[in-house]
């Protein structure tokens, strides 16, 4: 099969997973038994210890696939270089949403763990390192005219999931400060949902952004010659 064919079929199927991930644990929101769960001050990462859990860790897992079948599709467009640090980036998001799922969260009726802790830094290394990726993307092909509104829709949900990321590090930072845990500072719940929001956005925005890029083979063959090793 020809490399655009591949780029197409690998994001339609990412856009397919990436949505379907999402509304599995979206449903889990309005569903008992975890609607009664606060989405304003408790993390998503809650639901994997009801009965329903299982759904968030096929949801998150569906999700970290389809992201990953993104990047290869956008490695086919030959949007980006396989051995890049804006590759490493998106790489390690799929990484961090399957280690998330691995390494439950804290279960605080019993106390802090391991697998908790560990949690906690899949989940900063994959909310960091998709939209730094994708900007490193967007940073290749800022002058390419073509690209221009495709950079624009995948650039602004990034620098929106970095804006919500650095309300969770000022919260930390603030700790100090404040003399209260940094998850009581903020509304956790909600800034990690509108993290999370703004993330799945950026993934899409790639996946649009690859199969444009396949549906126009004479722009791949150009984007093949150009394309800075970043």
């Amino acid at each position: 099969m020809p490399p655009a064919s591949l780029a197409r079929t690998f994001a339609a199927a990412g856009f397919a997973a990436v949505v379907a991930g999402v509304l599995a644990v979206s449903a889990l929101h309005v569903l008992p038994p975890t609607a009664s769960i606060s989405p304003i001050r408790r993390t998503i990462s809650e639901y994997a210890y009801y009965e329903t859990g299982w759904v968030f860790n096929l949801g998150v897992l569906i999700l970290a696939a389809g992201s990953l079948a993104v990047f290869v599709a956008l490695a086919y467009a030959r949007l980006l270089r396989p051995a890049s640090f804006a590759s490493l980036g998106l790489l390690l998001w799929s990484a961090g949403l399957a280690a998330v799922v691995y390494f439950p969260k804290h279960d605080w009726s019993v106390g802090p763990s391991l697998h908790g802790h560990i949690h906690r830094m899949a989940s900063l290394v994959a909310f960091l390192s998709l939209p730094l990726g994708a900007l490193l993307v967007t940073v290749m092909w800022r002058r390419e005219r073509r690209w221009r509104g495709s950079v624009w829709l995948t650039a602004i949900p990034a620098l929106a999931a970095l804006a919500f990321f650095s309300v969770i590090i000022g919260a930390y930072l603030l700790t100090p400060y404040t003399g209260l845990p940094w998850w009581d500072v903020i509304p956790l719940g909600f800034v990690e949902r509108g993290l999370a929001t703004f993330e799945v956005l950026t993934v899409l925005a790639l996946g649009r952004w690859a199969w444009r890029a396949s549906s126009t083979p004479d722009d791949g063959d150009a984007a093949a010659a150009t394309a800075p090793d970043r």
